[in-house]
């Protein structure tokens, strides 16, 4: 098997079911209105590149090695991160729909989330200490044994948090979404 290295590259509407993606490592690369749907990407390294507007939809993460890699207004649904090598794992999101994907048992501390939708996505035990999620839609999201220790979701909505199965020590929330930590105990705030 030929392992490549590519630096630098710019790669623009491509859809690589159709054109195939050599595996190897990509380093400060962008890949721009790409298709990689239902797409393997098994022992792939992306290292400092960015995807915008691409749809990754269903892609296999097995074995892909993802550092500080940015995704802007990209199309993630039903993505396992949590497949992904795990050694310098880090990501960033905005403007992305991550609807039914899954980071269980990730350790991806200060992870930045803007302007998206979380529904149905899998957080359980996974560690977000001093994550940020800005303007974030999570419903029906899973938290259970969740590290969410001075994590921002001020501005974030319709989650369901259980302060006692998670930890949520100097978290911020904003009073207007403080209900998503009472759910548990099915009360009626007015």
């Amino acid at each position: 098997m030929n392992i490549q290295y590519i630096e630098n590259e710019e790669f623009k509407g491509i859809n690589f079911i159709e054109k195939g993606l050599n595996i190897g490592e990509y380093e400060y690369c962008t890949f721009t209105n790409c298709s990689f749907y239902n797409f393997n990407l098994g022992g792939i390294t992306f290292s400092e590149c960015v995807f915008e507007n691409c749809d990754l939809s269903m892609a296999n993460l097995e074995h892909t090695s993802l550092k500080n890699v940015k995704f802007k207004n990209c199309k993630l649904l039903g993505l396992q991160f949590n497949k992904c090598t795990p050694f310098l794992l880090s990501f960033s999101f905005e403007d992305c729909v991550l609807n039914f994907s899954s980071f269980y048992k990730l350790k991806i501390k200060n992870t930045q989330f803007k302007n998206c939708k979380l529904e149905e996505v899998d957080f359980v035990e996974a560690n977000l200490t001093s994550s940020i999620f800005k303007n974030c839609d999570f419903i029906k999201a899973k938290f259970n044994n969740t590290l969410l220790e001075k994590c921002d979701l001020r501005s974030s909505y319709n989650f369901s948090i259980n302060p006692e199965t998670n930890k949520i020590t100097n978290a911020k929330f904003s009073v207007n979404t403080i209900s998503g930590l009472l759910d548990t105990y099915k009360i009626i705030i007015e």
